[in-house]
């Protein structure tokens, strides 16, 4: 029961982290500063993917067990995200110019989190055996 317990305080936690990036996405669509300042026409469609998962990982607290694919999803998304990060920070170092890689570890740590609670899959028993 603890770590059901553990799972979905987790699952609470990154879905509110997620959902708070629609702060960003609407002050970067209300400035359009997306466009004005960091001539970048791919962040305010990259930040919308973040709400939704948010959502749904905050649906999937409720009963963890039954959302275990969307858990992983999220975590393989998270990771992924991350790896890609990784390359694109390495590359702007590369080229002299300096990225934080706060976001890369967040986004890594996040993913690798969601794994470790990713709750057990259910087991099947067939009809009639008991």
């Amino acid at each position: 029961m603890k770590r059901e317990r553990l799972t979905q305080i987790v699952l609470v936690i990154v879905g509110l982290f997620n959902l708070s990036i629609i702060y960003f996405l609407y002050t970067d669509l209300r400035h359009s500063s997306w466009l004005l300042e960091q001539k970048n026409e791919c962040e305010p469609m990259f930040l919308s993917f973040f709400i939704p998962v948010g959502v749904f990982l905050l649906m999937a607290a409720r009963r963890p067990s039954e959302h275990r694919s969307m858990i992983a999803l999220a975590a393989w998304w998270n990771i992924s995200h991350g790896a890609v990060m990784t390359i694109q920070t390495v590359e702007a170092w590369i080229h002299g110019v300096h990225r934080n890689f706060t976001d890369v570890v967040v986004s890594l740590v996040i993913g690798v989190v969601l794994l470790a609670i990713l709750p057990a899959k259910p087991e099947i028993v067939a009809p009639g055996v008991a």
